[in-house]
């Protein structure tokens, strides 16, 4: 009978025969993989610059807006012009700064839905209410010829308001939030260039500014649903249905 081997710890020729083999990193791998892993579960640096309130921006295309009314109604395309462009402006600011939403690639079902619910929207409103639609369109444009007008509502309108209510404010605020601001918006850029008509018929600016708090809850559930180039879209389509072709 043998005599079993006793377990020797100095013994280095020794394996065991239980457990699986780990291979020991390296002290400098370990440390390196140490590091990567703390610098992913740190936040992102972001540029303090791009961290601004949006609010500032629409506070100043307000105030914009409201100090250029004595320029009124001789020079109400310059005051669109220079209103609009300080959305516009703010929204490419945000945009450069990473605090406004990029357009990816859009599906083809999302483009369409867009330009189905403009469609839809601005269908309804010519059918019971195209006559105050037409006589709103001319107060609001004065003197405007029609190619003026197209220009404003395909590029002037939809992208300094598509980019600043849908693309930048839209990223922290709820979507009817941002349709009732752009509602407002749109209440003080046009109610003053027919204000001497809005005191003879305060019924009708009531449902003009109805139609543009609609119109707008109407972008930017579009803009949550179906993301921002639909939203665009939607806005372009709604314009030329409830202005352009009314003013025509």
């Amino acid at each position: 009978m043998t005599k079993p081997e006793l377990f020797d710890p100095t013994d280095d020729d020794l394996e065991l025969p239980i457990g699986v083999k780990t291979a020991a990193l390296p002290i400098d791998e370990a440390e390196e993989a140490d590091k990567d892993k703390h610098e992913e579960d740190e936040p992102a640096t972001i540029y303090r610059g791009g961290t601004g309130d949006p609010a500032f921006g629409f506070l100043l295309a307000l105030a914009l807006s409201i100090g250029l009314t004595p320029m009124l109604p001789q020079n109400a395309d310059l005051r669109y012009t220079l209103a609009w462009g300080s959305l516009a402006g703010v929204s490419i600011v945000g945009w450069l700064l990473g605090n406004a939403e990029r357009i990816g690639q859009e599906m083809p079902e999302d483009i369409a839905w867009g330009i189905g619910f403009g469609l839809l929207a601005g269908t309804l409103f010519l059918l019971f209410g195209g006559d105050v639609l037409s006589k709103a369109s001319h107060l609001i444009f004065p003197g405007m010829t029609a190619g003026t007008l197209l220009a404003y509502l395909i590029f002037v309108a939809p992208l300094a308001e598509t980019l600043f209510f849908r693309g930048v404010l839209q990223r922290t605020l709820d979507f009817w939030v941002v349709g009732l601001l752009a509602g407002l918006w749109n209440i003080i850029l046009f109610f003053p260039v027919m204000w001497a008509d809005v005191l003879k018929g305060p019924a009708v600016a009531i449902v003009i500014a109805i139609s543009f708090v609609t119109m707008n809850l109407l972008y930017s559930y579009v803009r949550e649903r179906n993301g921002l180039a639909a939203a665009w879209l939607c806005q372009i389509v709604g314009l030329m249905m409830t202005v352009f072709i009314p003013f025509l």
